[in-house]
């Protein structure tokens, strides 16, 4: 004969419970896992800041650009000097503060013969590519600017057309390839500072590198920890329901 402790655990709501616990432990995972990013996220940022402002080195050799450790050099703070190939200027499309136009893609080539890409600024809309490359100053070129890994393909909503000369991301493999200059570094510079003979006339404007890191990690935390405080109150609630309906 079933007794009433019997009858009480028999309607129980264990499937209900069940799942609430299981909710509730996932949304505490979701919430220590956002908490953790959050804190890599600000030692990334700290890193960053650090580099932006250290004194400029040289420029890191391929094999470095290209290794595992690549990803540390983004945004590294870095000095060369030599002569541009205004020739091979490409005009690459941009979004900046200053509004829509291109940056203006220039390699520079150093006294050993390695070209690096420079993305020398910003030029408005309407402005050409023989346009961009009248402003390459002559002779020797110091540039001072933040190392800025490949953008392959395009961007996001575009993928960009060499056979057109139509660029939406700063390629460096290809828009060498197109202009025909041979092997360059792969990565480019922004540049901040650049010390050469004036040019005339218009001139691209530099320093406009954007560093900017999504940092919302704390308010999903709390979103995820809210939703299993919920779950917790849910859960209580429909196991003393449970008992009080038996």
């Amino acid at each position: 004969m079933r007794t009433e402790t019997d009858r009480t655990e028999a309607r129980r709501p264990w499937g209900l419970a069940a799942f609430l616990l299981v909710a509730l432990c996932a949304f505490v995972a979701l919430g220590v896992w956002q908490v953790q990013r959050m804190h890599w996220k600000h030692a990334l940022i700290a890193r960053v800041e650090a580099r932006v402002h250290a004194a400029p080195v040289a420029v890191p050799d391929d094999a470095k650009l290209t290794g595992e450790g690549a990803r540390d050099l983004d945004y590294l703070r870095v000095g060369i000097a030599g002569t541009y190939e205004g020739r091979a200027t490409a005009l690459v499309r941009a979004a900046t503060e200053l509004g829509t136009g291109y940056w203006t893609m220039t390699p520079i080539r150093t006294a050993e013969g390695r070209q690096v890409w420079i993305n020398r600024g910003f030029v408005p809309a309407g402005t050409t590519r023989e346009q961009a490359a009248a402003t390459t100053p002559a002779g020797e070129v110091e540039v001072t600017g933040l190392l800025r890994p490949t953008e392959p393909g395009g961007s996001i909503l575009q993928s960009n057309q060499p056979g057109a000369d139509r660029w939406y991301s700063r390629d460096v493999k290809a828009l060498a390839t197109v202009r025909g200059i041979g092997p360059v570094a792969p990565a480019f510079v922004d540049a901040q500072v650049e010390k050469a003979a004036a040019v005339q006339g218009l001139r691209p404007v530099p320093g406009l590198t954007q560093i900017h890191f999504p940092d919302s990690h704390l308010s999903y935390a709390l979103t995820w920890f809210a939703m299993a405080a919920m779950s917790a109150m849910a859960l209580i609630f429909v196991w003393r329901r449970g008992q009080w309906t038996a």
